[in-house]
């Protein structure tokens, strides 16, 4: 994590939530009693009712943005498939959301191909990824039948023909390829570079090995190309290069192997607004850069486009900006000189983001949301790590003990990497639509914790 080098004039404009409208959820309010709300339920009074932390999720927020990509699809490709990427966040609810929109849902474990089952999703739209898939989990998603299996390595071509041909199935996959990317985001999520532990890469041949080999396996059907580039990418030149590189490998694949894919899947990574200056370009602004760049390519290469299936598999940008984290100030300190730090009830165990990839985020007092934030703090959280901070030198109303602190966009990536540092039980979930409040994963008790002791 970066060094906390205190800066008092960082952040020395008086933000209010009306500054924040892309950055907090869709339909996030202040009530008369100057309290923030979300789809029309105070979150003060949620945080006396549900305790703190506490995730806040607006429902309408998540299919607002599931159906942006589909519309913009709608505008421009004849076959295409929107896949949730489980990943950033996933829980039944979510996974029955998905079901409901006509959406895919793409799984990077057993464990979230588990909790995919259990909530009865179509198991011919789930797409099955992971880097170093065990035996057992590919055994799980060919039995159940997912629609698509992502392989990742020779090592796992070779696995999953062997377990395919044990069972006298034949499975849909599509390979992983690096195309030598490299996105303008942190170098923690860049996923697609040459680099990288991800794929087969194009440079050194192993793309067109693999082609070569998934054509030959019997018990294997090679649909198609996938390309994951990284995550929180607001320059989206990136993906005209992605492009550029799967259509040099599908023209040399077209002249040595005769084969020309019937899908192309471009991953996911549209990044979301952290920040209150940030503006990353709409999704409807991205998938139209998408398919231009593509049919363009499909004239190239003489690709015919109806017959061409094209995946994309967003996450961040459908789940971050719905969601909040809510948590109870109980200790103010006020460093003279240094920096005035805010402890909540909460902290790495539930957002491990900020210590991880040096992430930031905006933060308010949902009892004053009316009043200016010219404050400048910095949000700790309760473990015993120095560098156990969600929020480094925000703005915020002058805080007190006993405020309900609101961290802003985290519904990506916050309650997936939760963890049980300190034994802190992980937070609930809680989705808000039409003013009411429904509890979509409870919230970890002691018992919990005590579950898995057997000593």
């Amino acid at each position: 994590m970066a060094h906390l080098e205190h800066d008092p004039n960082k952040r020395p404009d008086r933000l209010r939530l009306d500054d924040l409208s892309h950055v907090a959820p869709m339909h996030a309010s202040v009530n008369p009693s100057g309290h923030m709300t979300i789809a029309d339920v105070d979150l003060v009074e949620l945080a006396s009712e549900l305790g703190t932390a506490l995730y806040v999720m607006d429902e309408a927020a998540l299919r607002h943005q599931l159906r942006a990509y589909q519309d913009a699809f709608d505008q421009g490709w004849a076959d295409y498939a929107v896949a949730y990427a489980a990943k950033a966040f996933i829980c039944k609810a979510m996974c029955r959301l998905v079901d409901e929109e006509g959406g895919w849902l793409d799984v990077s474990s057993g464990g979230e191909l588990a909790i995919a089952l259990a909530a009865d999703f179509p198991t011919e739209r789930i797409i099955m990824h992971g880097n170093n898939k065990t035996e057992r989990e590919l055994v799980e998603a060919v039995t159940v039948g997912v629609g698509r299996i992502v392989v990742d390595c020779f090592e796992e071509l070779q696995r999953l023909q062997q377990i395919c041909e044990g069972q006298g199935l034949i499975q849909k996959i599509q390979l992983r390829i690096k195309p030598g990317v490299v996105p303008d985001t942190h170098s923690h999520i860049v996923t697609g570079n040459e680099d990288s532990k991800f794929g087969f890469g194009i440079a050194d041949g192993w793309a067109m090995q693999a082609v070569a080999l998934a054509l030959a396996a019997n018990n294997l059907e090679l649909c198609g190309l996938h390309a994951h580039i990284g995550s929180q990418i607001f320059n989206y030149a990136a993906y005209d290069d992605t492009v550029n590189a799967l259509f040099a490998l599908i023209q040399k694949s077209q002249a040595e192997l005769g084969y020309t894919p019937s899908e192309l899947n471009l991953g996911g990574g549209v990044g979301a607004a952290y920040l209150h200056e940030q503006e990353p370009p709409s999704i409807e602004g991205f998938v139209q850069l998408i398919l231009e760049v593509i049919a363009q390519k499909c004239d190239d290469f003489n690709v015919e486009k109806t017959a061409m299936r094209l995946f994309i598999e967003p996450g961040r940008s459908i789940v971050a900006n719905a969601g909040v984290t809510l948590y109870t100030v109980g200790a103010v300190k006020d460093l003279p000189g240094v920096r005035t730090y805010v402890a909540v009830d909460g902290g790495m165990s539930d957002n491990i983001r900020t210590a991880l990839y040096d992430a930031r985020y905006e933060c308010l007092i949902a009892n004053r949301a009316n009043d200016a934030r010219d404050a400048i703090v910095t949000v700790a959280g309760k473990h015993c790590e120095s560098g156990d901070v969600l929020v480094i030198d925000g703005s915020i109303q002058e805080p007190q003990v006993g405020d309900i602190l609101v961290v802003l966009t985290t519904g990506a990536y916050n309650q997936s990497m939760a963890s049980n540092y300190n034994k802190q039980p992980r937070p609930a979930v809680v989705w808000l639509a039409d003013g009411q409040a429904r509890e979509v994963v409870r919230r970890e008790t002691y018992e919990d914790l005590l579950a898995c002791e057997v000593g």
